[in-house]
Order: structure tokens, then C-alpha cells, then sequence
């Protein structure tokens, strides 16, 4: 699946259009590399997101097409969040 697609689907940002802005400004990496919206993700990578003075961490473990609101947060687990949205 796209990066830009997870981080929404996954509830880490909340639009796809804010993902790809993100992902364009350098603020996010997949395995401590800088990615694209278009990068592909797969469980066990980790993903890192610079959210203006705090950095969220977290370690893929599904990846799903669609999933609801309450079942988003399952998609990943935290590594490390600089007070992370919940």
C-alpha cells in the first residue's frame, strides 16, 4: 500500500492530502529513510513522522485497505510518541 494512503487509513494523519504535503516537506521516513507518498509499506517497517516539534514512531503491523475508526490503532503500535494523538 502507498505511504500516503496508510498514514489516512490508518488514522496517523487525517487526510491524504496533508500525508503527501508531509511526506513532500521531508517529515516523514520509513525505516530511517526519507519516503515518498508513493513508497510502498509493508508490516514490520517503522514509520517516523515529524509533527512540528514532537515525533511520532510506530512499527507497522497490518496493512488494510479499509478498517474502521475503532480498529485503525491496530494497524500499528507505538515505538515512541511525542504526546501522539489517540
Amino acid at each position: 500500500m502507498r505511504l500516503d494512503k496508510y498514514l489516512k487509513v490508518s488514522r496517523l494523519i487525517k487526510r491524504r492530502t496533508i500525508a503527501n504535503e508531509a511526506c513532500d516537506a521531508g517529515r516523514v521516513t520509513i525505516n530511517e529513510k526519507p519516503a515518498k507518498a508513493g513508497a510502498e509499506v509493508k508490516p514490520g517497517d517503522v514509520i517516523e513522522i515529524a509533527f512540528g516539534n514532537r515525533t511520532v514512531k510506530v512499527r507497522v503491523k497490518d496493512v488494510k485497505e479499509v478498517v474502521r475508526k475503532e480498529e485503525a490503532e491496530e494497524l500499528f503500535e507505538y515505538i515512541s510518541d511525542g504526546d501522539a494523538p489517540r
